[in-house]
Order: structure tokens, then sequence, then C-alpha cells
């Protein structure tokens, strides 16, 4: 059973994170790149959202009693094979997850430039998420 209280909570924390980020988003690149503060912050608030979206995935997941998916990008396909998503939805937000973990984990040198570009680029993904999700769980 789908803990309603629990996924509107995160769905919560990423609204909150995700209008923090708009804030840093408002400086320009140039600005941001000058300063390793807004830099982190940025890199911070992506890290929080995507975890929360996982979480969320991940509890939808296990609510509905559907086979465990091999990695966390493959839940957002996962959940849309189930109707929580449009697969289109599903298969373009889906590698934020990989942007999360190149950030988190150092795994290569992250262009900053790149980073902002991606992050301006798709940041109304996060917002169709809460939209989506919302109307998943009624």
């Amino acid at each position: 059973m789908i803990d309603r209280q629990l996924v509107i909570k995160k769905l919560a924390d990423i609204s909150a994170f995700a209008d923090e980020l708009e804030r840093i988003l408002g400086f320009s690149d140039q600005e941001i790149g000058a300063d390793f503060l807004k830099q982190r912050a940025a890199e911070r608030l992506l890290q929080l959202i995507v975890d929360s979206m996982v979480d969320i995935n991940l509890h939808l997941i296990r609510a509905e009693k559907l086979a465990i998916p091999d990695d966390f990008q493959s839940s957002f396909q996962l959940l849309a094979k189930q109707g929580a998503f449009p697969a289109g939805f599903a298969k373009k937000v889906a590698p934020v997850v990989g942007l999360r973990n190149r950030i988190v984990h150092r795994y290569a040198s992250v262009d900053m430039g790149q980073f902002l570009r991606e992050l301006r680029k798709d940041r109304s993904d996060f917002w169709e998420y809460l939209r989506l999700v919302k109307k998943h769980i009624g």
C-alpha cells in the first residue's frame, strides 16, 4: 500500500529544493562559476532532488509489488510501464540519476558549464515529476 503521507512529504521536499535551485539558477553561469558556494549549492540541490525522486520511485515500486529495478535509472521506466509516467517522460528524466552520480561520486571531472546547461534545460522535469506523481497517487 502506498504511504501517501511519505510520498507527499517527499514531494514537498522536492518542491522546496527545486525552488532553492531556481534561486541559484537566477545567477548567470559566470556568477555561479566564480563562486564555489553557488556551485556546491547547485550540485547539492540536484542531489537532494534526485535522491527524493528515487526514494519515491522505490516506495511506489515496493508498494505496488513490482520487480526491483536493476538500477535507480530503471525505476523511472518501470513506473512508466505501470502507467505512473508517460514513457517519453521516463526516458527523458531517468538520465538525471547519472548526472547526480557524476556530481556526487566525482566519477569524472564535471564541466560546470555543461552541468549548468543541462540543469537549466531540464529543470522543468522536476516540476513535471511532481505533477505526475501527485496524479498517480490520487
